[in-house]
């Protein structure tokens, strides 16, 4: 029963994932905080990224549980100042599909994963996520206050899944919690980065 259950949930997930996903990078560019606030959150690729550097940064002991949020953060804002300059990089959409799949890959697997590897994994795929932030975003200097805004929704959402992560250890969960939201996360990266490659632009 539980497991028909989480069966259906994940497919609700993954039917949810393919209009955000598709919604998320619409060109628009908007220079206001609360459109800067709201721009991850309107894309569930964006929104599962960020939840799920919090999720692993809270299975995390030491200087990880914080250098993984800031290195995500700090690595954003060069893909985002790239993107605003108005710096072609390809296969960005590819690229952030790619970081679900490696982000819910390690949180099924964080054991295997050295400390380096998952601060380059993080820094990498943030360049990405920067990017897409930034292109919309554009050069102009008063786009200043969408960038807090999308950094601060940003350190919001690795707050959160920090948060979770800690409660799932005060109850004894977090093992296999974590590693099955780690599974859907790949799952719906897989699927995205699938339409991306079958219906490419």
């Amino acid at each position: 029963m539980i497991m028909l259950r989480r069966t259906s949930l994940l497919g609700s997930f993954l039917s949810l994932s393919l209009p955000a996903t598709a919604l998320a990078h619409t060109g628009h560019v908007t220079h206001s905080f609360l459109a800067g606030v709201l721009h991850p959150l309107g894309g569930l690729d964006h929104l599962l990224a960020m939840v799920a550097v919090g999720l692993l940064a809270g299975c995390s002991a030491g200087r990880l549980r914080w250098g993984l949020p800031v290195s995500f953060v700090m690595a954003m804002v060069v893909g985002a100042m790239i993107g605003a300059g108005g710096v072609d990089v390809p296969f960005i959409e590819i690229g952030i599909a790619l970081s679900l799949v490696a982000f819910g890959t390690a949180l099924v697997w964080k054991q295997t994963f050295r400390a380096p590897v998952l601060v380059g994994l993080t820094a990498g795929f943030a360049l990405f996520h920067g990017h897409a932030h930034g292109a919309e975003m554009g050069a102009d200097l008063s786009a200043a206050s969408y960038g807090i805004g999308f950094v601060m929704s940003t350190a919001l959402l690795h707050a959160f899944g920090v948060l979770i992560s800690t409660r799932m250890v005060q109850s004894g969960q977090q093992l296999s919690l974590v590693r099955w939201g780690g599974s859907a996360i790949a799952a719906v990266g897989a699927v995205s980065l699938g339409l991306l490659l079958v219906i490419p632009g």
